[in-house]
């Protein structure tokens, strides 16, 4: 009787056993994932099969100073954590529980000397050349970094599509964007300094990528919010041509331009009054505190903003912030301009936007309020046009029920994205447009964050399980996200994103309007918000 027992135990141990998910494990040592840059060796670690290095120095600047390649090293240098983050305008002391639950941030480890990247890789020795994603961070202009959100883990995407994920970090804030170019050779590129951080990234990637498995001619540019932002700017610029093939933008196109000389100097005039410098001594710019420097430059902002105001200048976007700007150094030319768009006219974009973007957000208060309340709070803001607004917001989202669905529809980013693809669509003889729109809603918290900014971030990078706070998991959260990051992977492949379990999802112009919805099922459809957009001219 005994001896049965001892064998059922061990034969339920090993059906059970049998039955659990296969545990991977992480590979480290001396001589584990050992690749080679132009400044030196690097060590990183393999999981799953991907190696992965994090921090790898691509620059060095001195602060305000046109960055430089990063100085060689002997030994092998390991690269196993994320390496430091731009600091932050304001550093975060506090918690708001809740959003903070959804985001899941990463704040990193801030520093000044914060150019570095990372890489994941299927492999360094068989002689493939695969496609680079080459990510920007989003976070405007001012703040984020490349592992802020755990979407951004390249683990996944690299494993699912035989690719190498790069993601950088970069000057950002004042730090990126005082412009002092009138205080001679040493500070001439300080305006730009930020996007130019950016642009030396991707010439380390042309000069070392084939290292890590990578083909340096077939480098594909996206990102979110900011980093949208930062790949339209990127495109812009004339010494960046050639440096990548493809680009994605995600989240990042606004109507607005960016800011011209006169601004950019005015800021860095009330800059340095506060501060107390001069032509005399602006060199003592490089040893003043952080904080000190953020503080005036943070009030010179506000005194630029409200002479504009006083003048009747517009001031565009978000306010006025830190960002690029036009000058003969980097960036010739507004961003929307026919001769930034004839620069980019051979580079395929994908681009599109989240339903609701920052609605959820805006529109917290209004969550648990009466019907009643929501129809007068759209009265209030379209007075005449209340019905119309409500006629054009039922034409663009028939399946929505809720009245508050009214007000959380995104007319911020969506223009901006049409605007743009439009403009590209058009020119002659130029590369392809494809525009998405994502409309999948979070379960999380009673669904209330909906389609949110940044929602789609877990799905194209395949990271449902590592962002389960904001996705809430399950089947097909998962199902979405194997469908984009694979309509994302062949994009960077072949400029086309057609995959298995899509409609055929032609090229975008102003005449088909082909917008992919991306949703539990995912659906292709022609613009329907044109009268919602016009009632926000």
């Amino acid at each position: 009787m005994k001896r049965t027992s001892t064998l059922f135990v061990v034969f339920f141990i090993l059906i059970f056993t049998s039955t659990l998910p296969a545990q991977s494990k992480i590979e480290t040592g001396f001589d584990v994932a050992v690749a080679n840059t132009n400044s030196g060796r690097v060590r990183g670690y393999i999981h799953n099969k991907i190696l992965t290095y994090k921090g790898i120095p691509y620059g060095k600047a001195n602060r305000f100073e046109l960055a430089k390649k990063p100085d060689s090293w002997e030994d092998i240098r390991s690269s196993t954590t994320y390496g430091p983050v731009a600091p932050l305008l304001i550093p975060t002391t506090s918690v708001q529980d809740e959003s903070e639950f959804v985001f899941d941030h990463d704040w990193g480890f801030p520093n000044e000397d914060c150019l570095n990247l990372n890489i994941w890789t299927p492999s360094l020795k068989d002689d493939k050349k695969r496609p680079v994603l080459f990510w920007i961070h989003g976070g405007g202009f001012t703040t984020g970094s490349s592992h802020e959100l755990p979407s951004y883990d390249g683990e996944n995407l690299s494993k699912k599509g035989d690719v190498v994920v790069v993601s950088i970090n970069h000057r950002l804030n004042v730090l990126g964007f005082l412009d002092l170019s009138s205080f001679g050779e040493k500070y001439k590129y300080s305006a730009n300094n930020s996007i130019l951080d950016i642009r030396l990234a991707l010439e380390w990637v042309r000069e070392n990528i084939s290292n890590f498995g990578g083909d340096p001619n077939n480098v594909t540019i996206f990102g979110q919010s900011g980093g949208g932002a930062k790949v339209n700017t990127i495109m812009a610029m004339p010494s960046a041509k050639g440096l990548f093939h493809k680009a994605i933008n995600q989240s990042g196109s606004f109507r607005s331009g960016i800011l011209e000389k006169e601004t950019t100097q005015a800021i860095a005039a009330e800059t340095l009054k506060s501060l107390e410098l001069d032509s005399k001594n602006i060199d003592n710019i490089q040893k003043i505190p952080y904080k000190t420097l953020v503080d005036a430059s943070t009030k010179a902002l506000k005194i630029v903003a409200e002479k504009m105001k006083a003048e009747g200048k517009p001031i565009l976007g978000f306010g006025l912030n830190w960002g690029p700007s036009v000058d003969d150094q980097a960036l010739p030319f507004q961003t929307g301009s026919i001769e930034a768009l004839e620069l980019s006219k051979n580079i395929p974009l994908l681009i599109g936007t989240a339903k609701n973007e920052f609605s959820p957000f805006a529109n917290m208060r209004f969550v648990g309020a009466s019907d009643e309340t929501i129809i007068n709070y759209i009265k209030e803001t379209y007075k005449e046009d209340t019905e119309a607004y409500i006629t054009a917001a039922k034409k663009a989202y028939p399946n929505d029920t809720e009245v508050k669905d009214l007000i959380d529809i995104d007319l911020l980013f969506r223009p901006g994205a049409v605007d743009q693809a439009n403009d590209k669509s058009a020119l002659k003889e130029g590369a392809p447009v494809y525009m998405y729109l994502f409309t999948w809603q979070s379960p999380v918290f009673d669904g209330k964050y909906k389609a949110l900014h940044c929602m789609e971030l877990p799905f194209v990078f395949d990271n449902i399980s590592l962002a389960n706070q904001m996705t809430g998991g399950g089947n097909s959260a998962h199902n979405l996200a194997d469908i984009m990051s694979k309509a994302w992977i062949n994009f960077a492949k072949s400029g086309n994103p057609n995959t298995e379990n899509l409609p055929n999802w032609p090229a975008y112009n102003s005449r088909n309007t082909a917008t992919m919805h991306f949703d539990n099922t995912c659906v292709l459809k022609p613009q329907l918000d044109k009268e919602l957009f016009a009632l926000i001219k």
